[in-house]
């Protein structure tokens, strides 16, 4: 996916008057060097406590690099995109800025606030990186991804007991789903759980249909839907409703299993370890490759990219340069590997890594989950990005929630995204 020149025609993002210009970095110091005569690359970040990859970063490559002192500065994730925007509108020289998501880092590099980082791209093995390709801005890239997260199925091995799910479709799925579900009233267990997002059903039948969620024609979500609202119909999972009114959480509904199996982001393998470790659950869970449409062999899935950009205006631009291309590579990815995450660089060795993890689930469909054949980015980016994806939200809690029926849902987004977006 290339992402467009028309990007540079977004809209600023309206920011909030309590965003300051400038963000505190934990050592409140503003100079280019420490007080050891170290260089300081400062690199925005979010939420740098209860982040390990961060750490792990940083610790692994001043390690490797004892002469630069990386300095976080540290921000809310909440208020995140917005500080961004503000701080490089005001000429802020933070060195390293972590691009938390494709469309903001288009929107900062169409803009020329991010260093030029297409010659140390050409020096990768592309191959072997997953969500590099999305960072392509017509042959030119200005960020390098260090963690790629994509969706599979993760499911409570005790319950699914001896039924095979290396090779669901989606029907295959379904059928299972009810079959596991059991029980009544406080001690109802759910063969699975679809979380309140649209993505659940939206983005997997982007990726593994070809349709566009941009195009304003979304006949192709309906399979999925009926899927969907089949499970609901058939009490084989939590009410949407329900889910969206209680806050439930994806977590809860398989750490205090009550739910079988839950498609889900390969970020929560990290999460369910860091629980297990705090004696938060004593879940015995594995994972799975994402169901199909078919069975063809090939396991095609979503996922979103997370990098690492240059400043414009760094003030040390050669270190900060040396931070981003080290955590993007071979030893970034096993810093983030040994703490569950998973890394934009994949080799037989980092996965060996990931999977010794204390906890992680070693067996083969496990592994096999993590190599998928396909990772089509979540939402695609254009400068109508944003107006869509809230568009398509509102219809989906629509559709969802019984409040709309499926057919009008659906018109109902290709008529908005077409009379108010395009």
């Amino acid at each position: 996916m290339k992402v467009k020149k028309n990007l540079a025609r977004i809209a600023p993002l309206a920011v909030a008057a309590s965003l300051v210009l400038t963000a505190c970095d934990a050592s409140g110091s503003d100079s280019s060097t420490s007080a050891g005569g170290k260089t300081v690359v400062k690199i925005a970040l979010w939420n740098y406590k209860t982040t390990p990859e961060f750490k792990a970063l940083i610790d692994g490559f001043e390690a490797k690099y004892p002469k630069i002192d990386v300095q976080p500065v540290d921000i809310l994730a909440d208020n995140y995109p917005d500080k961004i925007t503000t701080m490089l509108s005001g000429g802020d020289t933070t060195d390293v800025l972590t691009m938390k998501n494709v469309t903001d880092y288009a929107r900062y590099a169409t803009r020329g606030q991010l260093k030029p980082l297409t010659a140390q791209v050409n020096k990768l093995d592309k191959a072997s990186y997953s969500g590099l390709t999305d960072y392509d801005l017509d042959g030119k890239y200005y960020a390098l991804p260090y963690r790629s997260d994509f969706w599979v199925l993760f499911y409570n091995k005790d319950m699914v007991g001896k039924n095979d799910v290396s090779k669901l479709t989606w029907d295959d799925y379904a059928k299972l789903a009810k079959k596991l579900t059991k029980g009544s009233g406080s001690n109802k267990v759910y063969g699975t759980y679809l979380h309140i997002w649209r993505s659940v059903v939206q983005a997997i039948a982007s990726a593994q249909t070809g349709g566009d969620q941009l195009g304003g024609d979304y006949a192709y979500f309906k399979p999925q839907y009926e899927m969907a609202l089949d499970l609901q119909k058939a009490k084989a999972t939590l009410p949407f409703s329900t889910a969206s009114s209680q806050q439930i959480t994806y977590d809860s509904q398989l750490t205090t299993k009550k739910a079988a199996m839950v498609p889900m982001g390969s970020w929560w393998a990290a999460a369910l370890l860091a629980e297990a470790k705090q004696g938060k659950n004593d879940v015995n869970w594995a994972m799975a490759p994402m169901p199909q449409l078919t069975n063809d062999g090939k396991t095609t899935t979503f996922g979103s990219p997370t990098a690492f950009a240059v400043n414009k205006k760094a003030r040390n631009a050669d270190a900060a340069e040396k931070f981003v291309t080290w955590a993007a590579g071979p030893e970034g990815a096993a810093a983030v590997a040994k703490i569950g995450i998973t890394p934009a660089y994949m080799s037989d060795k980092i996965l060996d890594t990931f999977f010794s993890v204390d906890g992680m689930p070693d067996d083969a469909l496990s592994r096999k989950a993590m190599e998928p054949s396909k990772v089509q980015l979540e939402m695609p980016v254009s400068d109508k990005t944003s107006d869509i994806d809230q568009i398509l939200k509102e219809e989906h809690e629509l559709i969802m929630s019984g409040d709309t029926s499926l057919d009008a849902g659906l018109k109902e987004m290709d008529d908005r995204v077409k009379d108010e977006v395009k």
